[in-house]
């Protein structure tokens, strides 16, 4: 499975968003996102498709992917594009459940659990964190680009890094063999998300991507 490019996941939380999540996903897809995954794991699940319903046009619009944070049924039934997994989760039954067109990831924390991935399983991993992040004060301790580095030399799928990244960190983490970036927080709660995702890109070096008018997501 191809990863989206560019190889920047946004990730939601709508409890730090200062708009509305359809609104802020529709200003991130016109600065150039094309990788978003809903996590809302407190609400119902119920809701978390109604909320699936209002975000999947905006993507589809976009010709972005659309991603389910928890539960490999969940994404199924809302007809989403993949679903990242906790850590620990089983990624097996996951794809068995989506099958081989869907788009599987895992989050992980260390070299040794990189090393136990499935590369016939999962198409990428999330490592974290990166940074100190104001999304999960207090947890870590930080992975920063050396260890990072050390979880990309013992993974056999790609590696995407989290936690507390700035524009001005993306650098430096994919100098350690990151493949993207995943955001949640600093987006969030950025006064202006679509500059916020804007810059990101930029450092990530994606093309410039053909402007696309909100009215149009």
């Amino acid at each position: 499975m191809t990863l989206p490019d560019p190889p920047l996941l946004l990730i939601t939380d709508r409890k730090q968003a200062r708009r509305p999540l359809d609104e802020l996903v529709a200003q991130a897809c016109a600065a150039g996102c094309r990788w978003i995954s809903i996590r809302e794991k407190d609400l119902p699940q119920s809701e978390q498709i109604a909320l699936v319903r209002t975000l999947q046009p905006i993507a589809q619009r976009a010709g972005a992917r659309l991603s389910l944070h928890g539960d490999a049924q969940l994404a199924r039934e809302a007809g989403l594009d993949g679903v990242h997994l906790a850590a620990g989760s089983d990624a097996s039954a996951a794809r068995r459940l989506l099958g081989r067109r869907a788009l599987i990831g895992i989050s992980i924390h260390s070299a040794g659990e990189a090393a136990e991935l499935d590369a016939a399983v999962l198409d990428y991993a999330i490592a974290g964190p990166a940074y100190a992040t104001a999304s999960k004060p207090g947890y870590g301790p930080s992975l920063g680009p050396d260890g990072v580095a050390a979880i990309v030399r013992a993974s056999r799928i790609p590696v995407i890094a989290i936690g507390g990244i700035a524009a001005d960190d993306a650098t430096a983490l994919m100098d350690a063999g990151a493949v993207g970036i995943a955001v949640m927080g600093g987006v969030m709660r950025a006064a202006d998300p679509a500059g916020e995702i804007a810059s990101l890109l930029v450092t990530l070096g994606a093309p410039r991507m053909r402007a696309v008018s909100l009215g149009q997501l």
